[in-house]
């Protein structure tokens, strides 16, 4: 395992803040990652209270063996298996649920994992590495085509096809099985790019979402949390990329809004489809001082809604 960071935990404070916890109550970490928010929501329960922390990383899940409380259940799914966790938990509704999703500092500074272009290391990418299609595996398959749209979709990069093409010539002459492999071909296919910023980093964060499908995984998972949560529940997410926080940003609003009917109907007040949430503040980032403390945390965005 190649050596770094530890993993601090963001928006620690503001996030089990936000979930209003009641000392009795039941409640989701569906990302458990290293355990940060699920030790201060054990903290803020009392022996009634119970919590069910979620992930689908095998190390994660590992590093979870060192909560030993009997308040405590750790799953390993992915979140957006949010309603079979809930099931094996033995959990029917739950008093809140908290979200910090994309990837953790474990991951990243773990070099084998194949995260990172700082490691030369194989190009795996999986977040559950017991199952599923590896980077390299997909690269090896993959058509020009769906290189190119996994990489200007998902990493919002405008060389993606220039670098799709250099994919497909390389994996002729050898295949393409290391992150140092895969960088380097970025590299010199990016013409231009933001100073201070690598040609790569656009596309390895590209294909590392495409692999663990997180966007698909947070669209399916917020509507099951949805549907856990007792009246009064809190749901809080935490997200690091646009395009996280706009299917959030987007799921929260679609549901704070009653459902639009056709003028004229003969509906009294009482019939009229409500509102499933309610939004709870304005969405919320870091402080100066936690990113000073915490680089990784600068594009952390929050944001918390109440089941009505």
């Amino acid at each position: 395992m190649t050596g770094g960071a530890a993993h601090v935990t963001v928006l620690l404070e503001e996030a089990v803040g936000a979930l209003a916890i009641e000392a009795g109550g039941v409640y989701v970490d569906a990302t458990f990652g290293r355990g940060g928010h699920s030790r201060r929501i054990l903290a803020a329960l009392n022996e009634k209270g119970r919590l069910v922390a979620v992930d689908r990383d095998p190390q994660a899940v590992a590093a979870g063996a060192a909560i030993v409380d009997p308040r405590f259940l750790l799953v390993h799914r992915a979140f957006g298996e949010l309603t079979e966790a809930a099931v094996e938990a033995g959990i029917e509704r739950v008093d809140g649920v908290l979200f910090d999703v994309g990837v953790s500092s474990p991951q990243i500074d773990d070099g084998e994992r194949g995260f990172s272009f700082r490691y030369d290391a194989p190009l795996d990418m999986r977040m559950d590495t017991t199952q599923g299609e590896t980077a390299a595996e997909w690269l090896a398959r993959a058509e020009i085509r769906d290189i190119t749209e996994v990489i200007r979709n998902y990493g919002e990069e405008r060389f993606a096809f220039q670098i799709a093409k250099k994919v497909v010539a390389a994996r002729v002459e050898q295949p393409i099985v290391t992150t140092g492999q895969f960088a380097a071909l970025v590299r010199e296919a990016v013409r231009t790019r933001e100073p201070g910023q690598d040609p790569a980093t656009r596309s390895f964060q590209a294909l590392r979402i495409h692999i663990n499908q997180e966007l698909r995984q947070l669209a399916v998972a917020l509507p099951q949390a949805l549907d856990l949560l007792k009246p009064g529940g809190r749901l809080v997410v935490i997200s690091f990329h646009s395009l996280e926080d706009r299917i959030v940003k987007n799921f929260l609003r679609e549901q704070s809004i009653a459902d639009d009917l056709p003028k004229g109907l003969p509906l009294r007040a009482d019939q009229l489809p409500k509102p499933k949430l309610r939004l709870v503040g304005k969405m919320q980032k870091p402080s100066a001082a936690e990113i000073a403390r915490n680089p990784r945390a600068r594009s952390a965005v929050m944001r918390v809604a109440e089941k009505l």
